[in-house]
């Protein structure tokens, strides 16, 4: 009996731990949606050069969406709903930006299209729950 009450304590001490790191590494709702706002600037480039046909372009542009996501994942409250469901379109963009990172810049740049396309659609997707995140300090 003394054994579950020692688990349970440690359990919730563990939890209240989990949340306050969450807090510390959490950036306000402005900072992810600023983020954000540069994300989907560099997917919108990245597409439209594609679209040009400039494959280093396409690549270099898929990078910073990819930095940008993992920055914001590595930022988001974990208290909020949106954040939650943010974390999977972002995962996504990286997925899709690792797939442009894999073909390089000498492949011909429709090819690097559809995936850059599919990253631009998980980042203005992220992007729309990024907005909606309480400025109430989730």
């Amino acid at each position: 009996m003394v054994k579950n009450r020692t688990v349970q304590a440690l359990s919730v001490v563990a939890l209240s731990l989990l949340v306050a790191m969450s807090f510390a590494h959490a950036e306000s709702p402005k900072n992810l949606q600023d983020r954000g706002k540069a994300m989907l600037r560099d997917a919108e480039d990245m597409v439209m050069h594609g679209g040009m046909g400039d494959g280093k372009a396409i690549v270099h542009h898929c990078g910073e969406v990819a930095k940008h996501a993992d920055a914001i994942l590595k930022s988001l409250p974990l208290t909020d709903e949106h954040g939650k469901d943010a974390v999977p379109h972002l995962q996504e963009a990286i997925k899709q930006c690792t797939r442009v990172a894999e073909m390089g810049d000498k492949v011909d740049p429709g090819a690097s299209l559809n995936p850059a396309a599919k990253a631009r659609a998980a980042v203005r997707e992220a992007v729309r729950h990024l907005n909606a995140l309480r400025d109430s300090g989730a």
